[in-house]
């Protein structure tokens, strides 16, 4: 299939996923017949996702990134999620060889001294363990919104990943936070308490702090940097490929 092919496919399943709810969208791309993966930070929007997978036993594989520098919030929230909805949810890793040569050029924690530094760290832990998360899949789904940064405002329901040449799903797109929680609310959803001290976002444990009133909802995340749109490298083409090129 050419890029204009799937360019295209990404188009007609962007509007057809317009019009179904949550649940439709994820069984329609469930039933597709290829590899879908969804990759989950255990936010609460990933939640959700992770919880309509699970009550409706949908051929999904369910994938997140151990970093190895998460909140012990976060890993506890993996058990627990596995555990009320009966699914397993593979941990993808850094390379030790990687955070040791990470570790040898800019020091652990040398994420704090530069952008360039910072971004070499999430491509040893989040990038690299991305790609072997993503091998032979076909569509990826998230859970990015709209609402969550001026960064994600035209987040589309379905996109063309050019850097990893496959179908990227947002099926929450459209989904606003007070949504998001009043599902959980009625769903009894297993959500990090980390949440409720102030982290909407949450990331690595080095890189995330609580957010104060009024900051948007991803302010916590590299906070030290000035750059409003700052991404790891994930959703963002350009960081991605400055990460890949070093």
């Amino acid at each position: 299939m050419t890029v204009v092919n799937i360019i295209e496919e990404a188009e007609t399943l962007n509007a057809k996923l317009a019009t179904l709810s949550l649940a439709e969208r994820l069984s329609f791309v469930a039933g597709l017949g290829v590899r879908v993966v969804f990759t989950t930070s255990l936010g609460i929007e990933d939640q959700v996702i992770t919880a309509e997978i699970g009550n409706h036993r949908l051929p999904i594989d369910v994938v997140t990134l151990q970093t190895g520098r998460l909140f012990p919030e976060t890993l506890a929230l993996i058990a627990e999620t596995e555990s009320q909805y009966d699914i397993h949810i593979t941990r993808y890793e850094p390379e030790q060889a990687d955070i040791d040569a990470y570790a040898a050029k800019y020091g652990m924690n040398g994420f704090y001294e530069s952008i360039e530094a910072r971004h070499a760290c999430c491509g040893v832990r989040k990038l690299k363990p991305l790609a072997r998360a993503l091998a032979g899949a076909t569509i990826w789904i998230t859970g990015l919104r709209r609402g969550q940064s001026a960064n994600r405002a035209e987040t589309p329901f379905a996109e063309y990943d050019a850097e990893r040449h496959l179908l990227k799903m947002n099926p929450l797109a459209d989904w606003d936070i007070d949504t998001i929680k009043s599902y959980v609310a009625d769903k009894s959803v297993p959500v990090n308490p980390l949440h409720a001290r102030g982290y909407p976002s949450i990331g690595c444990e080095p890189c995330t702090r609580a957010i104060k009133p009024g900051e948007p909802e991803r302010a916590g995340r590299w906070w030290w940097e000035q750059d409003e749109k700052r991404e790891c490298g994930l959703h963002v083409a350009e960081e991605a490929t400055a990460v890949a090129a070093q």
